[in-house]
């Protein structure tokens, strides 16, 4: 806070703007790479990145929340359950248990590579994360982007089965509070840890029970509120809209409000926001001017700019120092979440997958890591001094090395599942909507 207390407020509103003019320099330049625009933008932030810090921490996590609310209000918003009828079932399985599965096996595999290869590949100063801290790490890293995905297949959308692009889309928006309520659930668990005792067989039941109800509850009134205010919301799009300009505000007002309200009621704010757009948008209104699609691409935008603002944000404010210290271990890491964990959660629900296996392949190769997890990354950063059994002594290093996994994690899972997609989706020889030969799975 220094910092900004020294710089001029319109020297720093006029850096945060040309800011954000280089983030469309920077999509550009990716984007001819056939690599999400938003690696482009991550990778700007970073080139940034200031050696004082500009923002304080407190600053930082309110950026990310309003962020992460909208981007889940619009993830909402997004999610057309009538697209997706026909799959919906599998759709659910993949959007939720996969999160579930995928955080699971993600979260062992960090915890063995730290293990077996930490003593040997880290750094002076480098310690190996607790299996807790795995786990929350993990948790974070649940959810894949719909944004970043169907940017890449867009430019071979002729070997991309729409239905295909359907599913991933609605696992994309159904996965990012699915990804939120695992890391809860797995924050509540690490605190019914004893101080003395970290081993998972060491949880009270006691302790366990009392976390899952309070993790029922949260969720229910996050629901609860999300349901409220889409009544809120719906009268307010009948009777007083009379422009499509005005969907906007609206939008943004209810999603803030949902998050607010909720975490007042001691409901989980992120669900509240999510529960509202769906509910919002998978509706019909007697006013004319109000469709699902004028809701969608009156707040997408906007959405952009809060996408693009947690990626140069993360960049911006990264310590180089938290990539050096694990960067064998995060590129290991990396490839366990490509090459096993994510995989492995498409496998685990084959057997419920209306898809043959062609379209399983690129499914499970389509799990781009997004803004989502660098926002709850700050979640955990923040969680790290208050967890049980966490000396005071290690906290700035176990900060440092959780940043730096989540920043390779994300950059290298932009980069090499975004450049190897369009290759893939040739090789594999699928047809695109003008091709396709019939609505079902060979």
């Amino acid at each position: 806070m220094a910092v900004m207390e020294r710089v001029p407020f319109p020297l720093l509103m006029t850096v945060a703007a040309l800011a954000f003019l280089a983030t469309l320099v920077a999509s550009k330049f990716a984007r001819k790479l056939q690599v999400p625009a938003i690696l482009g933008v991550l990778l700007l932030g970073a080139a940034i990145n200031p050696e004082e810090r500009i923002f304080g921490p407190e600053a930082v996590e309110n950026l990310h929340i309003i962020s992460l609310t909208l981007l889940l209000f619009y993830a909402g918003l997004k999610t057309n359950i009538k697209q997706i009828r026909h799959f919906l079932g599998y759709g659910l399985l993949l959007a939720i248990g996969g999160v579930a599965v995928s955080s699971l096996i993600f979260g062992v595999l960090i915890y063995g590579i730290y293990q077996l290869f930490g003593s040997t590949l880290g750094h002076a100063g480098f310690i190996p994360l607790p299996l807790s801290l795995c786990m929350l790490v993990a948790a974070c890293l649940g959810s894949t982007d719909a944004g970043a995905t169907l940017s890449v297949l867009s430019s071979v959308s002729r070997y991309v089965p729409g239905r295909v692009r359907s599913l991933l889309e609605f696992e994309s928006s159904v996965n990012d509070p699915a990804a939120i309520l695992f890391l809860l659930l797995v924050l509540g668990l690490s605190f019914t840890q004893p101080e003395a005792a970290r081993a998972l067989n060491d949880v009270t039941m006691t302790g366990v029970a009392g976390q899952i109800q309070a993790f029922i509850k949260s969720i229910g009134s996050g629901i609860m509120v999300g349901l409220i205010l889409t009544y809120v919301g719906q009268y307010i799009l009948r009777h007083f809209i009379t422009s499509k300009d005005q969907i906007l505000i609206v939008g943004i007002a209810i999603s803030v409000a949902a998050y607010g309200l909720s975490t007042l009621l001691l409901g989980s704010g992120f669900i509240a926001a999510y529960v509202t757009g769906l509910f919002l948008a998978n509706n019909i209104y007697e006013n004319p001017v109000i469709t699902s699609e004028s809701l969608e691409s009156s707040l997408e935008s906007f959405n952009t700019m809060m996408e693009m603002l947690v990626f140069l944000l993360f960049g911006v404010i990264i310590d180089p120092t938290s990539i050096r210290l694990v960067l064998p271990e995060g590129i290991l890491c990396a490839l366990a979440l490509m090459l096993v964990a994510r995989p492995l959660s498409v496998l685990a629900f084959s057997g419920a997958s209306p898809f043959n296996w062609r379209e399983n392949v690129l499914i499970a190769w389509c799990g781009l890591r997004g803004a989502v997890p660098l926002a709850l990354s700050y979640t955990v950063i923040h969680a790290i001094p208050k967890l049980p059994g966490i000396d005071a002594a290690t906290t700035r290093t176990y900060s440092l090395e959780v940043e730096g996994l989540i920043f390779l994690v994300v950059l290298l899972n932009l980069s090499l599942q975004g450049l190897t997609l369009p290759v893939l989706s040739r090789r594999l020889g699928l047809q695109g909507e003008g091709a396709e030969a019939s609505p079902t799975a060979a």
